[in-house]
């Protein structure tokens, strides 16, 4: 038995040393820490960012775009196109085309279970949308699985009241969007124009022959859609009515000529040609008006193609369009981007919630307010961890990734409580400090390692991708295991220094109040309880 004895102290003599060294060291091992999580947070600007990766699902839906005033069996043909393009394809399993309206579909793409493909979802889509463009006159393009309301990953909404700012705006940003590598599929809400014919009133001439605007209107609206349901004559059958709507031929609703020779009420009574008060001519405009908060709005998206969402956003605002926008139009970040932005906001709550429950439970539990603080140093020390292993793995810092930190808070803190819980027992005991934060560290050190290596391998098949899904999760799991290490580690050296700190504050502090109460009685008994106290504390560096 002595022998084995002898071999574990031959197995803990490196750590004891360090400890020693640390605690003899004690300003330079807590600068060497602070530089650590302060070196940390300047990682994240290289962290790629995002909401989530959507991970591989074996399901792609393909968008299907075209012209205002397209015929269905325009779309129809497209539809068919695209549909042989995906079916020739190894990897696609089944095809499910749908036309939505006159002028879009969508195609559903099953692909084959993940063991029986070589290409992963991601690289498939890459590949079709080289094919895709084969097919000219549609805008086809992949439908994000982003949570955001948005069919694709980045959108950014434009308003503004003034719309033909608005529509320079947007076709600006649109064109410098399409430059940025790793940006693909982008498209504007205002590109889609449909051919019109507009009559435009003019008010002069119309006033001079008492013409009033809302006649004019009543006139175009009764020829081409007829007139509203109760104004209309009724054909009385037994047991219904079905009212009777009159309105031009569509053949002469769309020639212009027909429109001109449409005949206009006065206020005496007359009929005159429509074409005395007001011009008509053809035109374009946008297929639909979008509203944002009441003011007209364009929406830019586009998909990401190897590129993180939290990149893409800072490419996109750097870009010339946006600065500076035109005074009167605003920008928004919209379906993911506005998600991620909303997360990261909150995130910081959250973490600050979890810190201070954690910091009142160890108050009860030590019935102390200053012993906690010698734990709570190994949150930060996590943090740098997590984000080193984000870095290293190139993992976005997204939902789960953040998920994973505040997991940690709750985990490190377990070591640290097992050695500030063995230290204060030691000294409670009679032993000196020095004496109690090394045998504190030097015997609580294999069950700190043995439960850090447990977490940690518990988390390795997530980290790996293993399972369904698994490209979600990995974040999470990576920034638990980065987080878990370098926690485990730098809190063996540092939560001891940092104790005997907070020990030698709480003593003074209780110095401070005992000595109160003694100049009462006698003066002079302050001198002797704190030199008594340093001088313990001397002794212990000496005797170690």
């Amino acid at each position: 038995g002595n022998g084995n004895g002898a071999g574990k102290q031959r197995r803990i003599q490196p750590y004891r040393s360090l400890l020693n060294w640390s605690l003899r060291h004690r300003i330079t091992t807590l600068l060497i820490a602070i530089a650590f999580f302060i070196g940390s947070l300047q990682l994240i600007p290289f962290i790629p960012k995002g909401l989530f990766d959507s991970g591989d699902t074996g399901l792609s839906s393909v968008m299907v775009e075209l012209p205002p005033g397209s015929t269905l069996s325009e779309t129809e043909d497209v539809l068919q196109q695209l549909n042989g393009l995906l079916q020739k394809e190894p990897a696609v399993d089944s095809v499910l085309a749908t036309a939505d309206k006159v002028n879009s579909g969508t195609v559903f793409v099953n692909l084959m279970p993940k063991d029986e493909r070589d290409v992963s979802q991601q690289e498939f889509e890459q590949q079709m949308r080289e094919a895709f463009r084969q097919i000219p006159g549609a805008r086809i393009a992949f439908r994000s699985q982003g949570a955001g309301g948005s069919s694709k990953d980045l959108a950014i909404v434009l308003k503004s009241e003034n719309a033909q700012t608005l529509t320079q705006t947007a076709d600006a940003l649109e064109k410098q969007m399409r430059e940025i590598p790793g940006l693909v599929e982008v498209t504007s809400s205002t590109s889609l124009v449909k051919p019109e014919i507009v009559i435009e009133p003019d008010p002069q001439r119309a006033a001079d022959l008492g013409v009033s605007v809302s006649a004019i209107a009543r006139t175009a609206s009764l020829a081409l859609i007829g007139d509203n349901e109760s104004n209309l004559a009724k054909f009385n059958l037994s047991d219904r009515q079905i009212p009777i709507r009159v309105q031009l031929d569509p053949k002469a609703r769309e020639d212009i000529n027909t429109l001109k020779n449409l005949r206009v009420l006065t206020s005496s009574g007359s009929l005159i040609p429509i074409t005395a008060v007001a011009n008509i001519r053809l035109g374009s405009g946008p297929a639909q008006i979008d509203r944002f908060d009441r003011n007209r709005q364009v929406l830019v998206e586009g998909n990401l193609e190897g590129i993180s969402l939290g990149d893409a956003l800072e490419k996109v605002r750097a870009l010339p369009a946006l600065n500076p926008l035109p005074p009167d139009v605003s920008e928004e970040p919209f379906g993911d981007a506005q998600i991620m932005q909303d997360i990261f906001t909150r995130f910081a709550t959250a973490l600050g919630a979890a810190v201070l429950s954690i910091y009142a439970i160890l108050v009860l539990l030590y019935n102390n307010f200053l012993y906690p603080f010698g734990i709570l140093v190994a949150l930060p020390l996590s943090i740098g961890g997590a984000l080193l292993g984000l870095l290293v793995t190139q993992k976005e810092l997204g939902l789960f990734a953040l998920i994973g930190i505040v997991l940690l808070m709750g985990l490190v803190t377990k070591n640290a409580i097992l050695l500030v819980d063995f230290a204060l027992a030691a000294m409670q005991e009679g032993k000196p400090q020095f004496k109690a934060v090394v045998e504190a560290g030097v015997s609580r050190l294999r069950p700190i390692l043995m439960t850090s290596i447990s977490t940690i391998a518990g988390m390795i098949p997530i980290a790996l991708e293993i399972g369904a899904d698994g490209e979600v999760r990995s974040p999470m799991a990576i920034a638990v295991i980065g987080g878990f290490t370098t926690s485990t580690l730098l809190t063996l050296v540092v939560v001891p220094v940092l104790f005997t700190y907070v020990d030698n504050l709480y003593h003074w502090i209780l110095g401070l109040f005992a000595g109160k109460k003694k100049r009462t009685r006698k003066s002079g008994g302050v001198e002797i309880v704190d030199e008594g106290e340093d001088a313990a504390v001397m002794s212990n560096g000496k005797n170690n």
